[in-house]
Formats: C-alpha cells, structure tokens, sequence
C-alpha cells in the first residue's frame, strides 16, 4: 500500500521520491493538481484524488443545490466562450454602422467549431480618458442598452450565450447614484445578458447570488482569478487563467471536486494554445477564445483552430460522460508521450488522449477489454478504430499530430446513438480538412491615407497658423506599456521576451522626415466650430454624444474660446474639409510641440505652475490661457487642457485606432488600469481604440488643424 498520511486536512501521499499535497479547500489553493509523470504513480494518485475530493465536500458541507436547478441545465455544456471587443471590425461593422453578429458567430463556427457564450467587453482599455464609468460605456453602445438588448437576442436566436463585465477596480470616475451591484442587475434585466464575468476577481459577495435569482433566473458568476473551492456551490464557471500544467496533465481542482463546474483555460498572450487544449481535453472542460486582446492581435494558429473544432462536437455529444462520475485521470497508454483519460457512463467508455511531443505519433495508443456486441471508434478521424485483439485484450491503434489530440469510444452500437454514422462522417470531415501549420497569423496595422491641402504659400496661408519648416529630425515617442499595444497589431515588446511590463514606459524611434506645414496656433474653439456649422450645416450620420455640452445648438456662455471637445475623428475631419485644412500627422503634431532640441513639454524641461491647464480648475480654460507654455513655435495648449485628434488613423482588419496626443486637464484616479490622463510630455502617445461616434467622442478630446506648404 502506497502510505497516505493525514496532517490536519492536508493529505499527502508520498510515492518513492514524489510527493503530493491536497490543498485545504479553505485556503484557496492552486487551481490545477500536478500529476506525477511515471504510469507506476498513477494509481496511488488517482486514489489520493478520489479521497481527497471525499474530504473537501464533507468538511465543506457542500450542496450541489444551484447546478442540480433546471434553470442552470445549460451551464455544463457552456464550453467554448468568446471574449469579444465591441470595437472588433468583425463584430461591429463601423462602416455600415450596424454589429455583425450573425456573421461573427458564423466565421466562430468555421475556425472554431462555434461558441456556446459571448462576452461583451466595454470599457477597458478606454475607459478613464473622461469621467464615464463602466456602465456609462454600455449605455453610450450603439442603441443604448435597447440596443445591446437586441444584440443579446440574437446571440440567444442562435443558441448563444451572453456575458456582460464588471469592473470593481473602476472607483475614480463618475459614480452611479445607486450602488455598483444594484447598478449590474439593472444591466443583467436591460440586456438580458446571462451571466457576469468578473473582471479581476476571483469570486463575488455572496449577495450576488440572491439578487441574481430575485432579477433573472439562471444567470451565472464567473471570476477571472482562480475560485476557492468554498465558492463553486454558487459560481458555476471560473476561468483557468494561465496555469502551468504539469508535463503527465493535472487535474482541474474545482471540475475535479464539482464536474458540472465549467473552467475556460486561458492564456492570452501565448500564441501557442495546446497546452491549454490539452488540459481542457483531459479534463473535459471549456476554451476560451481570445484573439483581439484589448486591441492587440494575438490570432489562433491553424493548428490550435483544427484541434478545437474537431474536440468541440465530441465534447458536446457526450456531455454527460464529461461531467459525470465516471472519469478516471491518467489511464495508462501504450505509447511515450502519450497520455490518456478514461470517462465511462451508460454503456460507453470514451478516452481523450493528448499528444505532448513535437511529432507524430502512429501505432498502438490503448488497450481495451471489449464486451461482446461492443465496438471502438476513433473519433477524430471519423472511423471505426483499428482494434486488434489479442490474448485477452484488444490494442486500439491511431495516429495523433504533433501536439495534437486523440478520442476513441467504445460501445455498443445502441448506447452510441441513432445518427452516430452521420456524427464520424462530420469528424472525418473536420479531420480531412485540418491544416496543422503553427506558424502565427500575424496581421499588420496599415496607416491609414489622407489627403494633403492644396500648397499655401506663407503670405497666403490662413491666419492664426504657425509655420514649420521642412526638416529631417529623430522622433522619439513613448507610450506606456498596456494591453492594448502600440503602432502594430503585434509586438513582442508587449509580452514577449523583451523586459517590458505592464504600465512601464516602452520607447519608440524614427528617423522623420516632414514638409513645410503650417499648424493651428490654438486648438479650434467653440466659436470656431459653430461658425463652422452654421455655415456648413454639418450633420453627422450619427449624432449621439455629438457636442454633448452644448445647449440649444450653442456652446455654454463663456466657453466660446474654450477648445471644441466631444467631438470624433470625422466630426474633425469635416472640420478641416471646410476650412480648407487638415488635421495634423502624428509626427507633424510632436515637432511642432517639441520643436528639434528635444524638449519634454513645450516650454521646457520642466513642469511648472501657470504654464498649462493640469486640472485645478475642473475643466477645460480658454486656449490661450496659458501664453508663457507656448512651444518652440508658439502654439498655444499643446500638453493638458484637452488631448487632440491626429491623422494617424490605422487598422488591421480587426481592431481601428487612433493616436492622440498632449494629455488633458482629466485623469481618472485610483486604478492603473485606466487611460493616463493630465498633462503629458509632448513625446508621449496614448493608443485611442475607435469604435462608432457616439463612444468616441470624449469630454476631453479636441483637435486643431493643419495645412500644406509650398
């Protein structure tokens, strides 16, 4: 007997030199239970885990009340979920002014064998540039909530379901004038959304649940942090959030203690997702499909997309092999390398097999003991399997891909279903097509192109303008590191080998090399732009937000040479077509601001009191409130008061942005999680993701223009 030993609730079971410890479900462990490599420590473990998981539930005094609820029946089989940016391309079709989803969810069911839930994803990594909140972003969507209503409809019109998000750490901007959970179940009722993903947090207050009930039934919590086991009787979901599998694969903690529970693995900046399919594979649990991260691209390779559409359907016809009792961890193969779990119920025995080496792997893979009448299929390839029996067993053979997966089902014809033939033609079919490149389908953020003026001279160049000579000169720019990224879809200074984390500055540099243009003195005001409409008669094609502060078609009293702001991208493009200018190039903006010695602010090196507005006065000033913080060329409110719009417009298919530059009078504290706002040096670039006017436009965004010359 292999020696299990008792210490307090610890449980440790010791094989030769390996050990392993079950943690005390009150302590909130890791999530994943490493496994010993060797086939000799299998049985001890599995015996381990099985005692183990007796333990927990009887000191927990668990109730499996809330899965066993019929309004809770559709949690097990909620496996593939899609994390999804309202301002991806392909969700929201910005030029038709309309959301996608029935093409969306089509081009998921092509690359990924469908999605069983959406979750809708708002306002991280914009929110904080003003004071909208997070519930603010959901009502400033397309339609309002009305809107987002509709869009849930037609997700569930497609048997799809809907999470919103929740942000706890968005405590410094506008507060709701009820409470934030009172402020989620008004969401949960508007949009008739499912669930609540919750951003940053590993479970929610136990209130949660009951409100829950009392607005909608059958809406589920799902944390982002890894659940305490005390909590998975009242949180059907968790994610599996960058865990490290061991390399013989472990067993989910909280499937293994609950297997209703549904855990999405996840590890979003990896571009290599079979580890994470491996350990969804052996432990019969979800994927989370996640390829515009924020707004930076981290695309699925073919590989990982082939494995996940041929596991999905096996997945969903046997739920209930996956989350039933008969699920046994680690089931010795006849292959190195090759590892296996066995999940039995009601006449069938099904084993998912993972491939953890870089090659292929062809010949014997199990041996079985088939009962008479009873039959073995491969269920990736399509086929009946190759089972050739010997003395008192049968020896199933296949062949799994470099990485990938392996299933075989053994049974009775009766216990395998009616339409099982037409089940293994639909894998064959999947299997017949599967592309396994791993190479990374990388997307490139292509500028987008804009129309010079017509060449002023300088003794005819309109009034008010700043002339820049023409010059070659080296443009250092700095952001500060986010998940949204920089100038490309992809950068593996981002998350990649490089040093650079999170909220640290990152550098950029270029060699520049820039025509004579003339550039706005001041940002246009709000006389300017009314003059502007009242001779234009402009009307955007969507109003909403559009000079949101005006009143009655006019700006408020004693704002008049105060900068313009709620104001989008194409909102100041009409602006420039009318004067007959255009806005600045991001790199035209920074040497006007910064001039060619380097400077960190306009006026300087240094920051200083009375040189630019730095918030103290609670909105925007007149844009020329501040003459001794001109730049080098003596334009006027180039760092705070507002941010300003620059022609730096990009996109790579997926995910449309713009490059804003100078800070605002505004920033949002209390999180790093938000936008930077206040005063910022003039080489510093903040990445603006663009979504549909009526979000885009911002109380502290402005613009001013520029033109050619000869």
């Amino acid at each position: 007997m292999t020696p299990l030993t008792r210490r307090g609730f610890f449980l440790t079971l010791t094989v030769g030199a390996a050990a392993w410890q079950a943690p005390d479900p009150m302590l909130g462990q890791p999530d994943l239970l490493p496994a010993p490599e060797g086939p000799s420590e299998w049985p001890a473990w599995r015996r381990f885990l099985i005692e183990w998981r007796e333990q927990a539930r009887s000191r927990l005094n668990y109730s499996d009340e809330l899965y066993a609820r019929p309004d809770f029946a559709w949690v097990p089989a909620c496996l593939s979920c899609c994390f999804v940016m309202f301002c991806d391309e392909t969700f929201y079709d910005h030029q038709r002014g309309r959301f996608a989803v029935e093409e969306f969810l089509a081009q998921g069911r092509r690359e990924f064998g469908g999605f069983d839930a959406v979750v809708f994803w708002h306002a991280y990594p914009r929110i904080g540039l003003d004071d909208r909140n997070q519930f603010d972003f959901y009502r400033d969507m397309p339609g309002g909530l009305a809107g987002l209503r509709a869009l849930a409809a037609a997700c569930h019109k497609l048997g799809v379901k809907v999470f919103i998000d929740y942000n706890p750490w968005d405590r410094g901007t506008r507060r709701e004038p009820v409470s934030d959970i009172d402020a989620l179940m008004a969401l949960i009722k508007e949009i008739d959304a499912d669930g609540i993903f919750l951003d940053t947090m590993s479970r929610g207050a136990a209130e949660f649940r009951a409100r829950l009930d009392a607005v909608r039934r059958g809406v589920v919590l799902e944390g982002e942090g890894a659940l305490p086991l005390a909590n998975i009787h009242d949180h059907h979901m968790s994610w599996a959030q960058w865990f490290k599998d061991s390399k013989g694969p472990g067993v989910l903690r909280n499937k293994w203690f609950e297997r209703r529970h549904v855990q999405h693995q996840i590890d979003r900046f990896n571009p290599d997702h079979s580890s994470e399919l491996h350990t969804a594979w052996m432990n019969g649990t979800g994927m989370l499909v996640w390829e515009n991260v924020f707004g930076t691209w981290i695309g699925w390779s073919a590989r990982d997309r082939a494995i996940y559409r041929s596991m999905h359907p096996i997945q969903r016809r046997f739920l209930d092999l996956f989350c039933g009792e008969g699920w046994t961890p680690l089931v010795e193969t006849e292959a190195p390398d090759v590892y296996a779990s066995l999940w039995a119920g009601r006449g069938l025995r099904l084993w998912t097999l993972v491939n953890r080496s870089d090659r292929d792997v062809d010949g014997p893979l199990l041996k079985a003991a088939l009962s008479n009448g009873e039959r073995c299929y491969d269920l990736i390839r399509g086929r009946e399997a190759d089972a050739r029996k010997t003395e008192d067993e049968v020896v199933v053979s296949g062949h799994i891909r470099p990485r990938g997966v392996g299933a075989f089902a053994a049974g009775a014809p009766r216990a395998l279903g009616k339409d099982f033939a037409r089940f293994l033609a639909q894998q064959a079919k999947l299997d017949g097509t599967a592309v396994f490149s791993t190479e990374f389908p990388a997307r490139k953020a292509k500028l987008k192109p804009f129309t010079p003026t017509r060449r002023y001279a300088r003794h005819e160049m309109p009034a008010e303008m700043a002339v820049v000579p023409g010059t070659r000169f080296h443009m250092r720019v700095q952001f500060r590191v986010r998940e949204s990224g920089f100038y490309d879809s992809t950068d593996e200074r981002l998350f990649g080998t490089g040093p650079h984390r999170l909220h640290e500055p990152i550098w950029f540099e270029r060699g520049v090399e820039i025509a004579p243009f003339a550039i706005d003195l001041t940002p246009v005001t709000n006389a300017q732009f009314a003059e502007f409409l009242k001779q234009s008669s402009y009307e955007p094609r969507h109003p909403e937000n559009f000079l949101r502060y005006w009143k009655r078609g006019a700006p408020p009293p004693g704002s008049e040479d105060h900068p313009v702001i709620w104001v989008d991208l194409d909102d100041a493009r009409a602006y420039t077509r009318w004067a007959g200018k255009r806005l600045p190039a991001e790199e035209e903006w920074q040497l006007a601001a910064q001039g060619l010695d380097g400077r960190l602010y306009p006026w300087g090196n240094q920051m200083g009191p009375g040189l630019c507005n730095s918030g103290e006065h609670g909105g925007t000033t007149p844009v020329k409130a501040f003459p001794n913080g001109r730049s080098p060329y003596g334009c006027y409110d180039m760092c705070g008061n507002t941010w300003e719009w620059t022609e730096s417009e990009r996109s790579d298919g997926r995910t449309r942005f713009c490059v804003i530059r100078g800070g605002s009078y505004y920033q949002a504290e209390g999180s790093h999680w938000y936008m930077l706002g206040g005063p910022r040096p003039v080489n510093f670039a903040a990445k603006f993701l663009l979504m549909w006017p009526g979000l885009d436009r911002c109380a502290t965004v402005g613009f001013r223009c520029a033109v050619d010359l000869t």
